[in-house]
């Protein structure tokens, strides 16, 4: 039955935007597993769990589709297609996340631990706190990488869309603050996986939603919109970001990079500079000046310094923290998103690395707050004392909560913060044209010579 459908997804597929293969055509779909949740059998929709490889790369895609005979004008926006061949030939098959009816069957699904074809289903035991029926589904739009749907105010349910063998980070970091006891995460309420082809895959993870809660971005907006101080939830974000730190590195193992892991990295940082400068112009000016940044790091391990490594968020900034507004004090932020940067390998995302690499993207989300709203360009005095003034109360709260201030590894730091400065140069340059100021303005400050990493 799920071969039929091969044809429709392949012209759907590139036009999703958690498809990362944009760009590239798309040689031909295999089949890696398919589970039926709901057999289809004409006059009730089924549905249709798959996982898919595409040729190139050879990159697996989680789907989840709905079949109906016929489909009803509100789910008209959602088809997929109609396969001309096979059983289901004739047959609506749809995006299921946009269907109320089968979202609500997946979550009765996770709720029911064991076994289903080449899918697990695990549940934890704080699914006894969940309402016993959560009012209607709702997909969550807003995401480019996965799809989420929320159940009512009770939990959220992120389903990861390009999967790989292993555990996802946004599930084994969760689950292991969980058990600390960490009051800074979502703690997992189910989950599942598959055991199809090699390697067991995580492919979704049920949280608590946090109701009545804005991301850090949205809330340092407003402040700012506002004219209001927002160095106070920076200063608390610091603190909520030692603490997951120092929960991390108590609940997994940690790590040394030793000399020639350090030369490798700055070297890694190095040659994305070189590859960023030969596609952006207007970063080449500033090449020299950042390589020597980089050469430093590398000194670091030259000289057999060893620094600490241990695993961390990997993609955090003011979006990956929620508060309620007005209530981002001590213990009012909540980190979320723990899966790290999803274009990188899953064995990437999970290495220990130095906390440095978390602090950095937040120092850079202040600067791109920074810079919105009118009158806000890259190069006022407005945009930079604000993004100086957080993200000094960042790292200062950092250092209240852990005692190890982060502007004391000044090479370390400013490393990572030229690294994620000139990813965003690529990415703005390819994607968003009117934002490069943003990161420019950052290089020309982290090239020249007397240039402080944060404050």
């Amino acid at each position: 039955m799920s071969d039929s459908c091969l044809d429709v997804i392949q012209t759907w597929l590139p036009h999703q935007r958690w498809y990362a293969g944009k760009g590239r055509p798309i040689e031909g779909l295999s089949m890696v597993a398919a589970t039926e949740l709901l057999p289809y059998r004409g006059g009730a929709p089924g549905l249709l769990h798959l996982l898919i490889r595409v040729s190139p790369p050879g990159d697996c895609y989680q789907l989840l589709l709905g079949i109906r005979e016929v489909l009803p004008p509100e789910l008209a926006p959602a088809l997929i297609g109609r396969p001309t061949t096979g059983p289901l030939r004739g047959a609506s098959v749809y995006e299921a996340l946009q269907d109320p009816r089968l979202t609500s069957l997946l979550l009765e699904r996770l709720g029911t631990p064991g076994s289903l074809g080449q899918l697990r289903f695990f549940r934890a035991e704080r699914w006894a706190a969940l309402p016993a029926r959560p009012t209607t589904p709702r997909p969550l739009d807003a995401e480019q990488s996965n799809s989420s749907v929320i159940y009512g105010n009770a939990a959220i349910l992120k389903l990861f869309r390009r999967v790989e063998p292993g555990i996802n980070p946004d599930l084994e970091l969760t689950h292991a603050l969980a058990r600390q006891g960490c009051p800074h995460v979502p703690a997992p309420l189910a989950w599942f996986e598959s055991t199809a082809d090699v390697g067991d895959r995580t492919l979704g993870i049920l949280q608590p939603y946090l109701a009545g809660t804005r991301d850090g971005w949205q809330l340092a907006l407003r402040a700012r919109a506002r004219g209001a101080d927002f160095t106070a939830a920076s200063h608390a974000l610091g603190r909520t970001t030692a603490r997951v730190h120092t929960g991390l590195a108590e609940a997994l193992p940690t790590g040394t990079l030793t000399g020639p892991e350090l030369e490798r990295t700055a070297e890694g940082m190095a040659g994305r500079l070189e590859a960023a400068s030969a596609a952006v112009p207007a970063l080449r000016p500033y090449r020299a000046a950042l390589l020597e940044t980089f050469r430093a790091l590398a000194a670091l391990g030259a000289h057999g310094r060893g620094l600490h490594t241990q695993r961390v968020h990997g993609d955090l900034h003011l979006g990956q923290a929620l508060a309620h507004e007005g209530g981002a004090g001590a213990e009012g932020w909540t980190l979320i998103d723990f899966e790290g940067e999803p274009a990188r390998p899953l064995s990437e995302r999970r290495a220990p690395q130095p906390v440095e690499r978390d602090i950095a993207g937040m120092l850079r989300s202040f600067d791109y707050a920074a810079c919105q709203g009118p009158a806000a360009g890259a190069e006022s005095a407005r945009a930079r004392a604000w993004a100086a003034a957080n993200r000094a109360a960042y790292c200062a709260g950092y250092a209240e909560a852990c005692g190890r201030d982060p502007r004391e590894e000044t090479v370390l730091l400013r490393a990572y913060e030229t690294d994620k400065a000139v990813y965003e140069v690529l990415y703005e340059a390819r994607n968003r044209p009117a934002w490069l100021g943003i990161p420019l303005s950052a290089v020309r400050r982290l090239a020249a010579p007397s240039s402080a990493p944060s404050a």
